[in-house]
């Protein structure tokens, strides 16, 4: 007998992750990889916000931190939603966790009951999926492609309602897809959910500063969305500090109390050093994040020029993160070089053996026609990258 709960043998493997430790196992085999598959920057963190890190050591920040966290931090994050999002929040709607991954995973304990629904957007970020279902939830999801620039309308939202609908959960900019939703799109949507005042909204906001649109708009700061809404950030994208894990909500203090008095069974405060460097990360103007943005909009550009030079493959241009999402759908149902490719998975494995280039299926992301390439590496590296991808799939053979 399988001694293990139901609970862990019904739930997925991270995909994302499994790529990428693939990847590092083939590369220790001594294979030459380039791995595209990890939504991680390619950055050093800030020098200002390490210093701040020095400083907490040295002033001995070492003892358990609020399980909520620091007082000072998120009146540090309150003057960030202000400043960055037009969002009023005091510090008791603010609720520091060991990374956007845990806020969420909090929501979601504190939120569902067996049975309630929570829409999805595909593509979604991998772990939504499986949160919602760990937490006892329903993942409702809406489909949207490529031609759509992977964005939800009214009218598939308002379709996706049923009298069992909870939340809905969404990324902006938007893991895998890169999409950002302006405010007009979002004021689409908080319009249909103005007729459903029991829906309530994870708005997951951790690639706010990687957006090439020019603008920024939280659904919180929609007339009528702050008292319904969970906004979820965090310093891992931007700041380049994903190993320091801290994420942070603002969200009504009734859900924020329920999400502290759940973290305070589960991990308690967070890492102490991260939280004090956090506070210098929050104040700081984004405007030092430039030369990283500035960069990965580079980097978009070319891989999507890249791209659109590789018959077969369907792209649309994202306005943030830093992901593409391209169509592969093309490709399901022929052979490349003596490879059947039935699926995305298949054409994503077939990358990683034949081109030594590891990308992540979008059956993981919700959407099965696609494949999700990170272009978090160096310009070198995503060149030789899409050149070995376009020669891979250069030769196809339809089967009779």
């Amino acid at each position: 007998m399988n001694p293990l709960s139901d609970r862990i043998n019904n739930l997925a493997t991270s995909q994302t992750l499994a790529m990428a430790a693939l990847a590092r196992e083939l590369k220790a085999q001594g294979k030459d990889i380039i791995s595209l598959s990890l939504g991680e920057p390619d950055f050093n963190t800030p020098d200002f916000i390490k210093e701040a890190a020095k400083k907490a050591i040295d002033e001995n920040y070492s003892t358990y931190s609020p399980v909520e966290g620091y007082a000072d931090l998120k009146e540090a994050i309150c003057r960030k939603f202000k400043r960055d999002n037009n969002l009023e929040y005091k510090p008791s709607q603010i609720v520091v966790s060991t990374g956007a991954k845990q806020s969420l995973y909090n929501i979601a304990q504190v939120m569902l009951n067996d049975g309630d629904e929570v829409i999805l957007p595909a593509p979604y970020w991998v772990s939504y999926f499986e949160i919602v279902k760990l937490s006892g939830g329903v993942p409702v999801e809406v489909p949207t492609s490529v031609d759509t620039d992977f964005k939800i309308t009214p009218e598939q939202l308002e379709a996706a309602i049923t009298p069992k609908t909870k939340m809905m959960w969404f990324s902006s900019p938007c893991n895998p897809s890169g999409s950002v939703y302006n405010r007009e799109e979002l004021t689409a949507l908080a319009k249909v959910l103005e007729k459903y005042p029991n829906v309530y909204v994870v708005a997951d906001e951790i690639y706010e500063h990687i957006n090439f649109s020019g603008t920024f708009c939280s659904i919180a700061s929609i007339p009528g969305m702050l008292e319904r809404t969970i906004t979820v950030n965090g310093v891992a994208k931007a700041f380049a500090m994903t190993g320091w894990r801290i994420g942070y909500i603002g969200a009504p203090e009734f859900i924020a109390k329920a999400c502290t008095k759940i973290q305070g069974q589960v991990t308690s405060g967070a890492n102490s050093i991260a939280q004090r460097a956090t506070i210098t990360a929050v104040d700081a103007d984004p405007s030092v994040l430039k030369h990283m943005v500035d960069a990965f909009h580079s980097r978009r550009d070319l891989v999507v020029g890249l791209l659109k030079n590789i018959p077969g493959i369907k792209i649309n241009v994202p306005e943030g993160a830093f992901y593409v999402f391209p169509d592969v759908s093309s490709f399901f149902g022929k052979t490349l070089k003596g490879t059947f490719i039935k699926d995305a998975n298949d054409f994503s494995m077939y990358l990683l053996g034949e081109a030594n280039v590891a990308t992540v299926t979008g059956d993981a992301f919700g959407n099965p026609d696609c494949i999700r390439f990170s272009y978090a590496t160096s310009e070198d590296l995503l060149k030789e990258a899409l050149r070995r991808i376009k020669e891979a799939v250069s030769l196809t053979e339809v089967p009779a």
